[in-house]
């Protein structure tokens, strides 16, 4: 059995999200960099070249990619083999995000959903936590801005749709969001399970390696074929027209009912932010 103490969850958490919200990850990069190179439209080409100059400026300067810097969102893979010691893990991560959008003068948008008063220190952060084998804790923050949070969708399709309705029903969620979750976007997938664990698989698929393809060859070849009608939509980067609408698709299933086909569309804008530690 390992010992850890929470303070070491609560730096590493401080320390990722002031990583995420200022440094551009180098996959998404690449790809933003790549499809500079094949856009069309010259009105995307100068939007991904903007974007690109922006991330350059915000990893030099230290400063937000985006002025929002989101809701915090964590993913945490639990060691079963590791004792946390010296006080309470969900305090830790909340203190890590409280330190980081202070000192990292980030923006402060979390809200009462009814009263709209601000918790002024961006928290609570949202936590996905699950137990694992072995004696690491893997870390991944996820700062998701809203005006692609807004755009997602959760569709209950009936099985009788099939894998055609669950194609159309993605696409459909990226044409109806337009230019509003800042393309170029990564589309983020979730099939089966139940309305909310689709959603959950939705979200944490965002935090794959941006354009690196499913495990799953049937995935795969969907999340080719979905980037492809995606991109053929003409929607463009920033929504002014062209073929870099997405940079991705990362799909995610797992089994569901028999009476059932859920299908979660999380979509995310062109910074993709994530980044990830393991302790």
């Amino acid at each position: 059995m390992r010992e850890l103490s929470v303070k070491r969850i609560e730096d590493t958490v401080y320390a990722l999200f002031m990583s995420a919200c200022c440094e551009i990850g180098e996959d998404v990069l690449f790809l933003l960099q790549k499809n500079l190179q094949t856009e069309e439209s010259p009105f995307g080409r100068e939007v991904l070249r903007q974007l690109i100059e922006n991330d350059r400026l915000a990893a030099e300067k230290k400063m937000p990619i985006c002025q929002d810097t989101g809701m915090a969102v964590i993913f945490m893979d639990l060691g079963q083999d590791v004792h946390l010691t010296c006080g309470d893990v969900n305090e830790a991560i909340e203190t890590g995000v409280r330190r980081a959008y202070r000192d990292g003068c980030f923006r402060a948008s979390v809200l009462s959903p009814l009263t709209r008063f601000n918790t002024k220190d961006n928290t609570p952060a949202i936590v996905h936590m699950r137990i694992v084998p072995g004696e690491q804790v893997t870390l991944t923050a996820a700062p998701k801005g809203f005006g692609s949070e807004n755009m997602s969708r959760l569709w209950m399709l009936t099985p009788s749709q099939g894998i055609e309705g669950v194609k159309n029903a993605i696409v459909e969620t990226v044409r109806l969001a337009g230019g509003n979750p800042c393309p170029p976007v990564v589309v983020g997938v979730g099939i089966g399970g139940t309305a909310e664990r689709a959603m959950q698989m939705a979200k944490h698929s965002l935090t794959r390696e941006c354009g690196t393809p499913s495990d799953d060859p049937m995935l795969a070849e969907m999340e080719r074929e979905l980037l492809e009608r995606i991109n053929n939509l003409g929607i463009g980067p920033q929504g002014l027209g062209g073929r870099t609408t997405a940079l991705a698709v990362h799909i995610e299933q797992m089994p569901t009912h028999i009476a059932g086909l859920p299908v979660a569309v999380n979509m995310q804008c062109h910074a993709a932010r994530h980044k990830t530690a393991v302790i």
